[in-house]
């Protein structure tokens, strides 16, 4: 973090906000307002929100255009009923809608938000200052470390255009990422506070906090749960398979930590896939740690039903691959989103229990229901 991100407080050309950099004693970066905060997002007065790696950001209006980089914090700005101020987002093709369409009044335009895909215009500051947004939703540690961006850089567009607010959460496992990270829910309540939306979130904890309780209290003993291999390889014939740790407790992970599921690569000295790390594994290697399920990224285009006929039956011709224990019990699935937001955690949590425990919850190819879609989208719509 430079100083300039540390300390700085400086208008932006609206005039309605303000970055700022004080940090509380003893690393607990809370969120801060005052008491102007409301459910509609009709704050009033300014206020401020607390988040590394930027420190405080002060607004005196809260944002009504905003543009974040992953498909997180797009799905947490749509679960607080901002889903029309969204102008673009980071990959386009990472970021899952199609759980909305089971929400009744819940959408989102991609089309209109792929059109302004930010790696696909190479993070160009040009489209930055044509968006014009309100609010960057983006860790500036990415925009150095993925992008090449300067601190000038990051620094232009702060104080031409708006401000930065965002932490990388998918995973831990980045040695640029010094500073603190947030669960899934600890980021959504920084969003809550950027958009002055606390009745929606403190809803939709609740909502969550049941649902969980609810599968947690129903699953078998921790030595009866399957080991489990998470891994990226999104070929339907595939080879080699990159690995994820589960103990690295990014919020990508957080369905099978949640599930109590233990990792197969536990004491193998395997490290987390991460931007230094792109070591991949074969399926001799995969042999040797025979996990119980194997669940696979880079699939979520394709139905539990596509899946299995596609990519498993590929691995079930495999001389290698079919093997595996997983393989044989037909116990091969899609391995989630990379950047979960809350409404994706519900859908993939759901998915997660079906595939990881089938006599209890149902088979994941089955309609069953874990949680209400209708009380969901009541919170999105505002009806709490």
């Amino acid at each position: 973090m430079t100083e300039n991100d540390a300390t700085a407080t400086e208008s932006t050309r609206r005039q309605t906000l303000k970055y700022g950099g004080a940090v509380l004693a003893g690393g607990a970066l809370a969120g801060c307002a005052d008491d102007s905060v409301t459910g509609d997002g009709s704050g009033v007065g300014s206020y401020a929100v607390q988040m590394a790696p930027m420190g405080e950001v002060e607004f005196d209006d809260v944002p009504e255009t905003w543009l974040p980089y992953g498909g997180d914090y797009a799905d947490m700005g749509v679960a607080l009923g901002q889903a029309d101020g969204m102008l673009g987002i980071g990959q386009a093709g990472e970021y899952y809608t199609a759980p909305y369409e089971e929400l009744p009044g819940v959408s989102v335009d991609k089309s209109e938000i792929a059109n302004n895909d930010l790696v696909e215009a190479e993070m160009s500051k040009e489209l930055f200052y044509q968006l014009d947004s309100d609010v960057h939703v983006i860790d500036t540690g990415m925009l150095r470390n993925w992008f090449g961006w300067s601190d000038d850089d990051i620094e232009e567009i702060r104080d031409n255009v708006a401000p930065f607010l965002g932490n990388m959460i998918f995973r831990r496992s980045d040695s640029w990422h010094d500073y603190r990270y947030y669960t899934l829910y600890q980021a959504f309540e920084k969003m809550a506070e950027l958009f002055q939306e606390r009745d929606r979130y403190e809803a939709f904890k609740s909502l969550y906090d049941e649902f969980i309780a609810d599968i947690q209290a129903q699953l078998p003993p921790a030595d009866d749960r399957p080991s489990v291999f998470l891994t990226f390889e999104s070929s339907d014939e595939p080879e080699t398979f990159s690995p994820y740790r589960l103990n690295d407790k990014g919020t990508s992970k957080k369905q099978w930590n949640d599930l109590g599921v233990s990792d197969a690569l536990s004491g193998t000295g395997v490290e987390n896939l991460s931007t230094e790390n792109r070591n991949e594994l074969d399926y001799e290697n995969l042999l040797t740690i025979d996990p119980d399920v194997l669940l696979v990224r880079g699939h979520e285009d394709k139905s539990a039903i596509e899946f299995r006929d596609v990519v498993l039956e590929y691995m079930r011709e495999h001389p290698v691959g079919s093997e595996l224990t997983a393989v044989q019990n037909g116990r091969v699935y899609r391995g989630g989103y990379l950047r979960q937001g809350p409404i994706h955690n519900l859908f993939l949590t759901e998915r997660a229990a079906k595939q990881l425990y089938p006599d209890t919850f149902g088979a994941v190819t089955s309609d069953d229901r874990l949680f209400d879609r209708q009380q969901v989208a009541d919170i999105v719509n505002g009806d709490i």
